[in-house]
C-alpha cells in the first residue's frame, strides 16, 4: 500500500513538472525561468533545494553519533550560506543580468578563470547529486520491502527526475519545488507530532538529549579543535556560495528585492526545519533503543526510515516518505540542472562557436543534462561515503578555487585576472598537497588551508606587477568617461576650427 502511494505521488509530481515545461521556449526560460519567479516561489525553491536527503537522513545520523558539534557544516553553515548570499551577493549579481555564475568570472577575469572555476563548480556537484541518487535508491528499497534493490531504485529515481528536468529546466524545478516545500513542511510537522506523542512530548526528548550531551556545540579551548570547528563551518557556509544552483535562484527572481529576501527567508526556513529530522532520529533512541544500537555503526542513515516503518501508522508513513521523496527530488532536480547549464554555457558554447542559435543551445543544455544524470548515477553507485560526507566534501573544491575570486571580483576593485589565477592555483595546490602528501589528520584541514592560500594568491597576484592575463573589462564609470572622450574626439575631427577657438578662450 505504501509503495502505491509513493508511485502515485511520483507520477503526479513528474506530471506537474512536465506541465511547467510548456513555459520553456528558450535558454533563458530553461536556465533561469525567464527571470519571472515571484517571492513565494523563490523562497520555496531555495528551501526545497537545500532540504535534501542529507537533511532528512544524513544530518540526523551524524547528530546521533556526534551531537550538534558534528553538524556544524549543515545545517548551521548551509543556512548561513543562503543568508549571506541574500545579504551580500544577490543584489550585485542580479544587476549583472547573467545566465550562469561562470559568466561572472568571464566578465570580471577573462576566459581562463571562467573555465577553471566552471570545472570546479561542475565537479563539486558530483558529491551533492550523488548523495540524492543514493538516498533515492535507499527509499525505493525501504518502501518496496526489498523488492526494488538500491541500485535499481537509483536508476528509477534519477531517470524519472531527468524527465521533467530535461523538458522543463528551471521552470519545472521551481514549480515542483513549491509543491514539494508544502509536502516537506506538512509531512515533517505531522510525523514530528506523531512521534512526540509516543515519547511523552518534545520536552522529554530535549531533556534526554541535553543530559546525553547532544547539545554541546562549541569546541573545547584546544587550538586544533577550534580550527577543525571553523573549517567545518566554512566548508558549506563559504564553499557553497559560488554555486550555480544558488545563482539560478537569485537570477530567476522577478525583482532584485525578491532575489535578496527570497534567499534570506529560504535560508531561515531551512535552518528551522532541519531540526525536525534530528528530533525524530533522537526520539528513536527512546522508542526503540535496540534498533538504534544495531544500526548506529552499521548504517545510521537507516535509523529514521526504520523508526517510521516500524512505529508509525500507514498515514504517517505516507506523509514521511512523501516529505523525504519531495526533499530528494527537489534537491536532485536542481543539482542536475545547475552543472549542466553552466557546463554548456561556459565550456561547450565557446568551443562550438558563439554563433550557436538559441534553439541549438537549448538542445545542447538538455543533452548535457542527460549525460550528467548518467554520470552522477554511476558515481553514486560506486561511492562508499555516507550521504552527509558526500555533501560536505562536495564544497571543498569550490571553497579553495571559486569563493575568493567571487568575493574579490564583487568587493575589491584592485582584483584582476592575475590575482584570480593565483588564487585558484594557490588554493588548489595547497588543498591537494595536504590531501595527497599530508598526514591523515592534519593540524589544519586541507580545505581550510586551501582557502587561506587562495586569499593570499588573490592579494599577492593582484598587487604584483601584471605578467599574465588581460586587463579587466572597464567599470561602468570608466566606460562612460571613455564614451565622452570618444565623442569629444569625433567632435574635434568634425569641427577643428571650433575646437581651436574654444581652446584659445581657455
Amino acid at each position: 500500500m505504501l509503495l502505491w502511494f509513493v508511485i502515485a505521488y511520483w507520477v503526479i509530481s513528474v506530471g506537474i513538472g512536465l506541465y511547467a515545461a510548456t513555459r520553456v521556449h528558450n535558454t533563458k526560460d530553461f536556465a533561469i525561468a525567464g527571470r519571472h519567479l515571484p517571492f513565494y516561489m523563490v523562497t520555496a525553491t531555495v528551501f526545497a533545494t537545500w532540504f535534501g536527503s542529507e537533511t532528512v537522513l544524513g544530518i540526523p545520523a551524524t547528530f546521533l553519533k556526534e551531537g550538534l558539534h558534528g553538524v556544524v557544516a549543515d545545517p548551521f553553515g548551509a543556512s548561513m550560506c543562503l543568508i549571506l548570499v541574500g545579504l551580500f551577493f544577490a543584489a550585485p549579481l542580479y544587476r549583472m543580468n547573467l545566465l550562469t555564475i561562470g559568466d561572472f568570472y568571464k566578465k570580471k577575469f577573462g576566459r581562463s578563470v571562467e573555465v577553471l572555476t566552471t570545472i570546479a563548480i561542475v565537479i563539486s556537484y558530483l558529491g551533492w547529486v550523488g548523495a540524492q541518487i543514493t538516498a533515492l535508491g535507499l527509499v525505493f528499497n525501504v518502501v518496496s520491502a526489498g523488492e526494488i534493490s538500491k541500485l535499481a531504485g537509483m536508476w528509477i529515481g534519477s531517470g524519472t527526475i531527468l524527465i521533467y528536468t530535461f523538458f522543463g529546466g528551471m521552470w519545472a524545478v521551481a514549480v515542483t519545488d513549491f509543491l514539494q516545500m508544502i509536502i516537506i513542511v506538512i509531512g515533517m510537522l505531522f510525523i514530528g507530532h506523531e512521534i512526540s506523542g509516543q515519547v511523552g512530548g518534545v520536552g522529554v526528548v530535549v531533556e534526554h538529549a541535553t543530559q546525553a550531551g547532544k547539545f554541546d556545540f562549541w569546541p573545547t579551548l584546544d587550538l586544533k579543535e577550534v580550527i577543525a570547528f571553523a573549517a567545518a563551518w566554512v566548508t558549506m557556509m563559504f564553499g557553497s556560495i559560488p554555486q550555480q544552483d544558488v545563482f539560478q535562484r537569485v537570477q530567476s527572481s522577478r525583482t532584485e528585492k525578491i532575489a535578496i529576501w527570497g534567499t534570506v527567508f529560504g535560508g531561515c526556513l531551512y535552518f528551522v526545519f532541519a531540526f525536525v529530522p534530528m528530533f525524530l532520529a533522537y526520539s528513536a533512541t527512546l522508542i526503540d533503543p535496540k534498533m538504534v544500537e544495531s544500526l548506529i555503526d552499521e548504517d545510521p542513515q537507516m535509523i529514521l526510515p526504520t523508526l517510521v516503518m516500524n512505529h508509525a501508522p500507514l498515514f504517517a508513513q505516507v506523509m514521511f516518505f512523501g516529505a523525504l521523496l519531495s526533499a530528494i527530488k527537489s534537491c536532485a532536480s536542481a543539482t542536475l540542472l545547475a552543472p549542466s547549464v553552466t557546463f554548456s554555457e561556459n565550456i561547450l558554447k565557446p568551443m562550438l562557436g558563439h554563433k550557436l542559435s538559441d534553439h541549438k543551445m537549448l538542445r545542447l543544455m538538455r543533452s548535457v543534462t542527460v549525460a550528467f544524470t548518467i554520470l552522477v548515477t554511476l558515481y553514486a553507485m560506486n561511492s562508499k561515503a555516507s550521504i552527509f560526507k558526500m555533501v560536505e566534501n562536495a564544497y571543498q573544491i569550490t571553497l579553495v578555487m571559486a569563493f575568493v575570486p567571487l568575493v574579490a571580483g564583487i568587493y575589491w576593485k584592485r582584483s584582476n585576472t592575475q590575482g584570480a589565477l593565483a588564487a585558484i592555483f594557490c588554493g588548489l595546490s595547497v588543498w591537494l598537497g595536504i590531501l595527497i602528501f599530508g598526514p591523515e589528520d592534519p593540524f589544519v584541514p586541507a580545505h581550510f588551508a586551501g582557502m587561506f592560500a587562495s586569499l593570499f594568491g588573490m592579494v599577492a597576484g593582484s598587487l604584483l606587477p601584471s605578467v599574465v592575463g588581460k586587463p579587466l573589462p572597464q567599470e561602468p564609470e570608466h566606460a562612460e568617461l571613455h564614451h565622452h572622450a570618444a565623442s569629444h574626439t569625433e567632435h574635434v575631427a568634425e569641427h577643428p576650427h571650433h575646437h581651436v577657438t574654444q581652446h584659445g578662450k581657455h
